[in-house]
């Protein structure tokens, strides 16, 4: 199981709406350009890889992901009233 953290600046706005639908799909937006999202298998984790290397602009635009260990999940904490990403009622599989 693969918990990440997906962060992105994209100068193009058709590129970056056509990243954050495709993101929309596989996880959850903390943030205007921020998602968290948890892959079942490291073949869901390659294929967004792919799809995402298909939208962006390698010059122009960056996207980082981060793997979250479930040490770092337990050390994290939301300040709202949502629930936390990887909590168990808020978890979405892809």
């Amino acid at each position: 199981m693969k918990r990440l953290m997906i962060v992105y600046d994209v100068t193009d706005n058709r590129r970056r709406r056509l990243l954050s639908d495709l993101l929309e799909g596989y996880g959850k937006r903390v943030n205007r350009s921020v998602f968290e999202c948890l892959f079942s298998s490291e073949a869901k984790y390659l294929k967004l890889q792919d799809e995402i290397r298909e939208i962006v602009n390698k010059k122009e635009d960056s996207v980082r992901l981060y793997e979250l260990c479930l040490s770092c999940i337990e050390k994290s904490k939301g300040l709202c009233d949502e629930p936390d990403p990887f909590e168990k009622d808020a978890i979405y599989f892809f």
